[in-house]
């Protein structure tokens, strides 16, 4: 099974080719456990308020390309902040 970082590389080279269950690993490393899951959705609560929250969505086991970008904005987002 990839590590967390193989992922996040594999997600900023193609984002349309990220499994569901590989985003929420990724998800649930940076951000905790989601505050909702159990439908094709999985929420997951950001340390900052503006926008409080990130919606991943397994549609047929692959997550929708403009999440695993909004994932990753929200990564660099949380790295940039913890390293202020």
């Amino acid at each position: 099974m990839a590590n967390i970082e193989d992922i996040v590389d594999k997600m900023k080279q193609t984002p349309k080719g990220i499994r569901f269950y590989e985003l929420k690993k990724v998800c649930e490393f940076h951000f905790g456990s989601p505050r909702q899951s159990g439908s094709s959705h999985c929420i997951f609560k950001m340390p900052w308020p503006g926008d409080p929250r990130v919606n991943i969505q397994n549609h047929k086991g692959k997550a929708k390309a403009y999440q695993v970008r909004q994932v990753l904005l929200a990564i660099e987002k949380k790295e940039l902040e913890d390293g202020a």
